[in-house]
Protein backbone atom coordinates (compact mmCIF):
# COMPACT_ATOMS: atom_id res chain seq x y z
CA UNK A 1 0.00 0.00 0.00
CA UNK A 2 2.83 2.36 0.91
CA UNK A 3 4.55 1.66 -2.43
CA UNK A 4 1.32 2.35 -4.31
CA UNK A 5 0.96 5.70 -2.50
CA UNK A 6 4.54 6.67 -3.37
CA UNK A 7 3.95 5.87 -7.04
CA UNK A 8 0.77 7.97 -7.11
CA UNK A 9 2.53 10.87 -5.37
CA UNK A 10 5.39 10.75 -7.88
CA UNK A 11 2.93 10.83 -10.78
CA UNK A 12 1.15 13.86 -9.28
CA UNK A 13 4.46 15.75 -8.93
CA UNK A 14 5.49 14.96 -12.51
CA UNK A 15 2.05 15.95 -13.78
CA UNK A 16 2.17 19.26 -11.91
CA UNK A 17 5.58 20.13 -13.35
CA UNK A 18 4.24 19.54 -16.85
CA UNK A 19 1.90 22.51 -16.43
CA UNK A 20 4.55 24.98 -15.25
CA UNK A 21 5.10 27.78 -17.75
CA UNK A 22 8.73 27.52 -18.87
CA UNK A 23 9.03 31.31 -18.69
CA UNK A 24 8.25 31.21 -14.97
CA UNK A 25 11.40 29.21 -14.31
CA UNK A 26 13.63 31.67 -16.16
CA UNK A 27 15.17 34.78 -14.68
CA UNK A 28 13.52 38.05 -15.73
CA UNK A 29 16.79 39.90 -15.28
CA UNK A 30 17.93 42.06 -18.16
CA UNK A 31 21.40 43.55 -18.57
CA UNK A 32 21.75 46.83 -20.45
CA UNK A 33 24.66 49.08 -21.34
CA UNK A 34 23.94 52.79 -21.57
CA UNK A 35 26.56 54.46 -23.74
CA UNK A 36 26.59 58.14 -22.85
CA UNK A 37 28.00 59.72 -25.99
CA UNK A 38 31.16 61.85 -26.01
CA UNK A 39 32.79 63.10 -22.78
CA UNK A 40 35.99 64.78 -21.65
CA UNK A 41 37.77 66.54 -24.52
CA UNK A 42 35.00 65.36 -26.88
CA UNK A 43 32.13 67.81 -26.33
CA UNK A 44 29.96 66.52 -29.15
CA UNK A 45 27.36 68.99 -30.39
CA UNK A 46 27.37 72.44 -28.80
CA UNK A 47 24.77 75.22 -28.91
CA UNK A 48 24.93 78.43 -26.90
CA UNK A 49 26.29 77.37 -23.49
CA UNK A 50 25.09 73.77 -23.80
CA UNK A 51 27.05 70.71 -24.91
CA UNK A 52 25.93 67.26 -25.96
CA UNK A 53 28.25 65.51 -23.51
CA UNK A 54 26.71 67.34 -20.52
CA UNK A 55 23.09 66.77 -21.56
CA UNK A 56 23.62 63.08 -22.18
CA UNK A 57 25.55 62.70 -18.91
CA UNK A 58 22.64 64.20 -16.97
CA UNK A 59 20.15 61.87 -18.64
CA UNK A 60 22.48 58.93 -18.01
CA UNK A 61 22.83 59.92 -14.34
CA UNK A 62 19.05 60.10 -14.07
CA UNK A 63 18.72 56.58 -15.47
CA UNK A 64 21.19 55.34 -12.86
CA UNK A 65 19.51 57.19 -9.99
CA UNK A 66 15.97 56.16 -10.91
CA UNK A 67 16.63 52.47 -11.44
CA UNK A 68 15.33 50.63 -8.36
CA UNK A 69 14.50 47.39 -10.16
CA UNK A 70 17.00 44.71 -9.11
CA UNK A 71 16.16 42.76 -12.25
CA UNK A 72 17.41 45.61 -14.44
CA UNK A 73 21.21 45.61 -14.37
CA UNK A 74 22.63 48.71 -16.05
CA UNK A 75 26.26 49.36 -16.91
CA UNK A 76 27.60 52.67 -18.23
CA UNK A 77 30.47 53.24 -20.66
CA UNK A 78 31.24 56.41 -18.73
CA UNK A 79 29.95 57.67 -15.38
CA UNK A 80 31.39 61.17 -15.38
CA UNK A 81 32.90 63.73 -17.75
CA UNK A 82 35.69 61.54 -19.07
CA UNK A 83 36.92 60.71 -22.55
CA UNK A 84 36.49 57.04 -23.45
CA UNK A 85 37.52 55.90 -26.92
CA UNK A 86 35.02 54.12 -29.16
CA UNK A 87 37.15 50.96 -29.07
CA UNK A 88 37.34 50.98 -25.27
CA UNK A 89 33.58 51.47 -25.08
CA UNK A 90 32.95 48.57 -27.44
CA UNK A 91 35.48 46.28 -25.73
CA UNK A 92 33.73 47.02 -22.43
CA UNK A 93 30.33 46.25 -23.96
CA UNK A 94 31.48 42.96 -25.48
CA UNK A 95 33.10 41.89 -22.22
CA UNK A 96 29.82 42.37 -20.37
CA UNK A 97 27.73 40.67 -23.09
CA UNK A 98 24.53 42.63 -22.36
CA UNK A 99 21.05 42.03 -23.71
CA UNK A 100 20.93 45.53 -25.14
CA UNK A 101 23.07 48.59 -25.86
CA UNK A 102 21.56 52.08 -26.06
CA UNK A 103 23.98 54.76 -27.25
CA UNK A 104 22.51 58.15 -26.34
CA UNK A 105 23.15 61.37 -28.29
CA UNK A 106 21.58 64.66 -29.34
CA UNK A 107 21.61 66.13 -32.82
CA UNK A 108 22.29 69.43 -34.61
CA UNK A 109 22.21 70.74 -38.18
CA UNK A 110 22.41 74.14 -39.86
CA UNK A 111 18.66 74.14 -40.51
CA UNK A 112 17.24 75.39 -37.19
CA UNK A 113 13.79 74.10 -38.13
CA UNK A 114 14.95 70.47 -38.17
CA UNK A 115 13.49 68.55 -35.25
CA UNK A 116 12.63 65.13 -33.93
CA UNK A 117 14.13 61.97 -32.55
CA UNK A 118 15.79 59.37 -34.73
CA UNK A 119 17.37 55.98 -34.37
CA UNK A 120 20.31 54.31 -36.05
CA UNK A 121 21.06 50.63 -36.47
CA UNK A 122 23.74 48.80 -38.42
CA UNK A 123 23.42 45.80 -40.74
CA UNK A 124 26.87 44.56 -39.74
CA UNK A 125 25.63 44.02 -36.20
CA UNK A 126 25.08 40.29 -35.63
CA UNK A 127 21.77 41.13 -33.91
CA UNK A 128 20.48 43.45 -36.62
CA UNK A 129 16.86 42.26 -36.55
CA UNK A 130 16.67 42.51 -32.76
CA UNK A 131 18.23 45.96 -32.92
CA UNK A 132 15.61 47.04 -35.44
CA UNK A 133 12.73 45.70 -33.34
CA UNK A 134 14.07 47.44 -30.23
CA UNK A 135 14.47 50.73 -32.09
CA UNK A 136 10.90 50.53 -33.36
CA UNK A 137 9.51 49.94 -29.87
CA UNK A 138 11.56 52.68 -28.22
CA UNK A 139 10.65 55.09 -31.01
CA UNK A 140 6.98 54.43 -30.39
CA UNK A 141 7.31 54.88 -26.63
CA UNK A 142 9.28 58.14 -26.77
CA UNK A 143 6.88 59.63 -29.31
CA UNK A 144 3.88 58.62 -27.19
CA UNK A 145 5.27 59.70 -23.81
CA UNK A 146 6.84 62.99 -24.92
CA UNK A 147 4.80 64.03 -27.97
CA UNK A 148 7.95 64.06 -30.07
CA UNK A 149 8.24 64.01 -33.82
CA UNK A 150 9.95 60.91 -35.18
CA UNK A 151 12.44 61.04 -38.02
CA UNK A 152 12.40 57.26 -38.21
CA UNK A 153 14.85 54.40 -37.98
CA UNK A 154 17.87 54.59 -40.25
CA UNK A 155 21.01 52.65 -41.01
CA UNK A 156 24.46 54.08 -40.41
CA UNK A 157 28.10 53.06 -40.08
CA UNK A 158 28.49 53.99 -36.42
CA UNK A 159 31.31 52.21 -34.61
CA UNK A 160 29.49 51.34 -31.37
CA UNK A 161 26.43 49.79 -32.98
CA UNK A 162 28.49 48.04 -35.67
CA UNK A 163 31.08 46.45 -33.38
CA UNK A 164 28.83 45.60 -30.43
CA UNK A 165 28.03 41.90 -30.25
CA UNK A 166 24.69 42.65 -28.57
CA UNK A 167 21.60 44.32 -30.07
CA UNK A 168 22.59 47.98 -30.30
CA UNK A 169 20.77 51.20 -31.13
CA UNK A 170 21.99 54.79 -31.37
CA UNK A 171 19.29 57.16 -30.11
CA UNK A 172 19.32 60.83 -31.16
CA UNK A 173 17.03 62.47 -28.59
CA UNK A 174 16.45 65.73 -30.43
CA UNK A 175 18.14 68.76 -31.99
CA UNK A 176 20.15 71.27 -29.97
CA UNK A 177 20.03 73.47 -33.07
CA UNK A 178 16.24 73.74 -32.73
CA UNK A 179 15.18 76.32 -30.12
CA UNK A 180 12.18 74.34 -28.85
CA UNK A 181 14.04 71.06 -28.59
CA UNK A 182 17.06 72.77 -27.03
CA UNK A 183 14.77 74.07 -24.29
CA UNK A 184 13.31 70.58 -23.86
CA UNK A 185 16.66 68.76 -23.81
CA UNK A 186 18.27 71.15 -21.33
CA UNK A 187 15.34 71.19 -18.87
CA UNK A 188 16.14 69.10 -15.78
CA UNK A 189 12.55 67.87 -15.41
CA UNK A 190 12.44 66.76 -19.02
CA UNK A 191 15.81 65.03 -18.69
CA UNK A 192 14.37 63.11 -15.73
CA UNK A 193 11.29 62.20 -17.76
CA UNK A 194 13.39 60.94 -20.67
CA UNK A 195 15.34 58.74 -18.26
CA UNK A 196 12.10 57.44 -16.75
CA UNK A 197 10.73 56.55 -20.20
CA UNK A 198 13.91 54.67 -21.11
CA UNK A 199 13.73 52.72 -17.85
CA UNK A 200 10.07 51.87 -18.44
CA UNK A 201 10.97 50.66 -21.89
CA UNK A 202 13.78 48.44 -20.57
CA UNK A 203 11.42 46.96 -17.97
CA UNK A 204 8.95 46.05 -20.71
CA UNK A 205 11.65 44.04 -22.52
CA UNK A 206 12.18 41.67 -19.59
Amino acid sequence: MKNTFKIILALVVVGSCAFINPKDSKSKQITVVIDAGHGGKDHGITAEEFSEKEIIQKISNNIKAQNEDQEIVIHFTRTDDEFVSLKDRTDYINKIKPDLVLSLHVNAVKNENASGIEFFINKENSNYEKSKAIAEKLNEKLVKNHSLKSRGIKEARIYIIEKSEAPAVTVELGFLSNANERKYLTDENEQSRIASTILEFIAELK
